[in-house]
């Protein structure tokens, strides 16, 4: 008898029932099954909660927050932090409104907000590592900055009437009875451009080479320097860009808008799995931390007995858990 015929093939599924994913993925693995239990509850609980437009309104509702995130993700990856990013939303959306009320071109309008950003971020970066200051104190002042010029542009809220950005701004992608604004598509983009840089290229392994060990990053020769710059201006680049989606979203700009969308960020990225020590995430998770909160607040707004309070409180419950969670698989490795 041949050795072929002694043993007999292994099945498909023997080898899923055998499978264990890589530690490093478990965290993302984690996220994932709570948005499928919270889509499953809000499906078995309420009527027309489960129809696939439901997850499309997700993505549209919260694009601007998918791209805040992947930008924070790059940050907290080396180990730092960004608390500027909300202020530079609501100054994207100021400039983009004023620009737009002047007389400019939407497209220089949008240039304009999107340099604006980029060089805020290229500052604080430049901050946190030439001048050694603390992510948190950098990004704190350019939080204040940020909310300071928007007062400085104005007081009061500004419309956005052009009708070149407005038709940008409903323009969709149909699938059939089914929908997808293209704010949508640009923030899917920004996470698969991202996730791309951060496996593939050597800016990328640089990136989780200085949250692992920045010391050990410099005596390998890599790029530190530019790296950590390089984290602050994506992030502020993000930041615009978000701060343009959101525009596109709701249509005005607001020295108010976005007050403690920092924070929805750095939770969504939490959340996701990235550890606020750096070294180790994924954008990918950072996306389902957004659509997780999200959720959250689709299960509320459905039931509709609940105040909007409970958004933040449930927000906190999960973010103190998967802190929790972090710290003890951080304490179990050598």
């Amino acid at each position: 008898m041949s050795a072929a015929t002694a043993s007999p093939a292994v099945s498909l599924w023997d080898r899923v029932k055998g499978y264990s994913p890589p530690s490093r993925f478990l965290p993302v693995i984690a996220t994932l099954a709570l948005f499928v239990g919270l889509f499953a509850l809000g499906g078995v609980r309420y009527e027309g909660f489960s129809d696939p437009q439901v997850l499309l309104s997700l993505l549209i509702d919260n694009a601007f927050l998918i791209v805040l995130a992947v930008g924070m993700t790059f940050v907290i990856l080396t180990g730092g932090i960004d608390l500027s990013v909300g202020s530079v939303v609501a100054l994207s959306t100021m400039i983009a409104a004023k620009t737009l009320e002047m007389g400019w071109s939407p497209y220089l309008s949008m240039a304009a907000v999107l340099a604006t950003g980029t060089l805020l971020g290229l500052l604080m970066g430049l901050l946190v590592h030439y001048f050694d200051i603390q992510p948190f104190i950098a990004t704190l002042a350019g939080l204040f900055l940020a909310r300071g010029l928007t007062y400085l542009i104005s007081v009061e809220s500004i419309s956005i009437s052009d009708p070149t950005f407005t038709k940008l701004a409903f323009k969709t992608v149909t699938f059939g009875d089914y929908y997808l604004r293209w704010t949508a598509i640009i923030a899917l983009a920004t996470v698969a451009i991202a996730a791309y840089v951060l496996a593939r290229t050597r800016f990328g392994r640089t990136v989780y080479a200085i949250g692992g060990n920045e010391s050990s990053a410099m005596l390998m020769g890599l790029r530190v320097a530019f790296t950590k710059v390089g984290v602050y201006v994506i992030s502020g680049f993000c930041a615009s860009l978000g701060g343009l989606l959101f525009s596109f979203y709701i249509l005005s700009g607001n020295s108010l808008h976005a007050i403690g969308t920092e924070l929805d960020a750095i939770a969504a990225v939490v959340i996701g799995g990235t550890l606020l020590t750096g070294g180790r995430g994924y954008v990918v998770g950072s996306l389902l931390g957004v659509l997780v909160l999200g959720l959250i607040r689709v299960l509320i707004s459905f039931d509709g007995t609940l105040s909007s309070y409970w958004i933040r409180i449930i927000t906190g419950a999960l973010l103190l858990v998967f802190v929790v969670v972090q710290r003890f698989a951080t304490r179990r490795q050598p």
